[in-house]
C-alpha cells in the first residue's frame, strides 16, 4: 500500500516465479510509516505519514487522482496531503477521515459519497454535515458509514435496511442510525448490512440472508435497525466483514457468524452459523480482525493468520489450498500491526511497512491490487513500493 523498496531481487518483496519472499530494507530518504491500510475489491489504500495513497482498478475513479487510469503502484489522493486520520474502500469508491471531516471519492450512483449527489466524483468531496469529530469511516458495495461524537450515521443504499435507520429509502447524504446517539466505537459495511460496537457490545442492521446479523433470527429476518448480535454483549474491541458474514474480536478472542462456504468462519466447519461462533485456535492475543467476501484475516501476538477460500492465494501461505481453520500468513510472525481483506487478496502492517498477496489482477484486467508494480498474483506477502 504505501511503504517499501522498489528493488526487484528475491526476498526484497519483490516477485521471483510467481512467488514473492517477505524481507529486505526500505528505500533509502525519508522515513515513511504505513499507518493505516484498507482493501477494497480491485483496489487499495494507504495512510502514509499522514498523507492518502490508492492503487490498483480505477475505473469509477476509486483511486481519488482525478483520473481513472488504474495504477501498478501507490499513488496520492488528490488534496489529502496531510491529516488523514482513517481510510476505508470498498467496491468502487473509498472515504477517509481528514482533520476530523469526512470524504469520500468513486462511485456515486447510490449516494454512497454522501455529498448529497449521485454522480461519481474522481477526487475526494466532503461528506454532507461531517465536518468535524468524525473517528471512524467504513465502506460498504453501495453505502457508507461513520461515527461523529460517539454517534453513527450511514448514507448511500437503504433497499435492504442498511442504513440503520428504520427504512428502506436511500439517502445522498448522512442520516443517523437508530438508537446509536452515543457510546459507537467501531463501525464496519458490508454488501448490504451494518454492524457497530456500542459500549462494548455488538449491533448489526441490514440483509440477513446468510445469519451476517447473528442475532440468531432466520435468514429471511433482516432488521432496518441495529439487533443485538447475540452473545456478543460485553468486551467486544473490533468488528469486520464485507462479504456474507462478520466477525469480531471479544475479550482477546476471535469469533465469526454467517455464511461460510469455504471455512470464512474459521471453525473447521463449512456450515454456516446465524450466531458467533469461536475461530479455531484464536482464542486469545487477538488484536485486529478483517473479513471479506469468502475469506478472513487476523492478528494474533504480532503474528498474521488467514482463513477460508484461498484459490488465488488470498491466505498468504504459499498455497492455493482452502482453509478451514486459521493458517500463519508465511513470513508475518511478528511485528503485524494492522490487516485487511479484500476481495481475493489481503494486506497488512509490518514494522511500518505495507504488504499485500494474493490476486492481483481480475478478468485479465491489469488491477495491481497488491501495489508492487506487478500483475501477477503472489502465494506470500509482496512489499507494496514506497510512493
Amino acid at each position: 500500500m504505501s511503504v517499501g523498496d522498489s528493488g526487484n531481487s528475491a526476498g526484497d518483496g519483490s516477485t521471483t516465479g510467481g512467488v514473492s519472499t517477505v524481507g529486505g530494507a526500505l528505500a533509502t530518504g525519508p522515513t515513511r510509516t504505513v499507518q493505516a491500510i484498507a482493501a477494497g475489491s480491485d483496489h487499495s489504500c494507504a495512510i502514509v505519514n499522514g498523507s492518502a495513497y490508492c492503487w490498483g482498478f480505477d475505473g469509477t475513479g476509486q483511486l481519488g487522482n482525478n483520473s481513472t487510469a488504474d495504477s501498478l503502484v501507490p499513488i496520492s489522493v488528490d488534496g489529502l496531503t496531510s491529516g488523514v486520520t482513517a481510510i476505508a474502500g470498498c467496491y468502487g469508491h473509498t472515504c477517509a477521515v481528514v482533520g476530523g471531516g469526512a470524504y469520500c471519492w468513486g462511485y456515486g450512483y447510490y449516494g454512497q459519497l454522501g455529498n448529497n449527489s449521485t454522480a461519481p466524483s474522481h477526487v475526494p468531496v466532503p461528506v454532507n454535515g461531517l465536518t468535524a469529530s468524525v473517528t471512524a469511516i467504513a465502506t460498504g458495495y453501495t453505502h457508507s458509514c461513520a461515527i461523529v461524537s460517539g454517534s453513527a450515521y450511514c448514507w448511500g443504499d437503504g433497499y435492504y435496511g442498511e442504513l440503520g435507520n428504520n427504512s428502506t429509502t436511500g439517502s445522498l447524504v448522512p442520516v443517523s442510525v437508530d438508537g446509536l446517539t452515543s457510546g459507537v466505537t467501531a463501525i464496519n459495511a458490508g454488501s448490504q448490512h451494518s454492524c457497530a460496537i456500542v459500549n462494548g457490545s455488538a449491533y448489526c442492521w441490514g440483509v440477513n440472508l446468510h445469519g451476517q446479523l447473528g442475532n440468531n433470527s432466520p435468514t429471511t429476518g433482516g432488521s432496518l435497525v441495529p439487533v443485538p448480535v447475540t452473545g456478543l454483549t460485553s468486551g467486544v474491541t473490533a468488528i469486520a466483514g464485507t462479504g456474507y458474514h462478520n466477525c469480531a474480536i471479544v475479550s482477546g478472542g476471535a469469533y465469526c457468524w454467517g455464511q461460510n462456504n469455504y471455512g470464512q468462519l474459521g471453525n473447521n466447519s463449512t456450515t454456516g452459523s446465524l450466531v458467533p461462533v469461536p475461530v479455531t485456535g484464536l482464542t486469545s492475543g487477538v488484536t485486529a480482525i478483517a473479513g471479506s467476501e469468502d475469506h478472513s484475516c487476523a492478528i494474533a501476538s504480532g503474528g498474521a493468520y488467514c482463513w477460508g477460500y484461498n484459490f488465488y492465494g488470498q491466505l498468504g501461505n504459499s498455497s492455493t489450498t482452502d482453509s478451514l481453520v486459521p493458517v500463519p500468513v508465511t513470513g508475518l510472525t511478528s511485528g503485524v500491526s494492522a490487516i485487511a481483506s479484500g476481495y481475493a487478496f489481503s494486506c497488512a502492517i509490518v514494522d511500518g511497512s505495507a504488504y499485500c498477496w494474493g490476486q492481483n489482477s481480475i478478468s485479465g484486467r491489469n488491477y495491481s491490487q497488491l501495489g508492487n508494480n506487478s500483475t501477477a498474483r503472489s502465494l506470500v506477502p509482496v512489499r507494496v513500493l514506497t510512493p
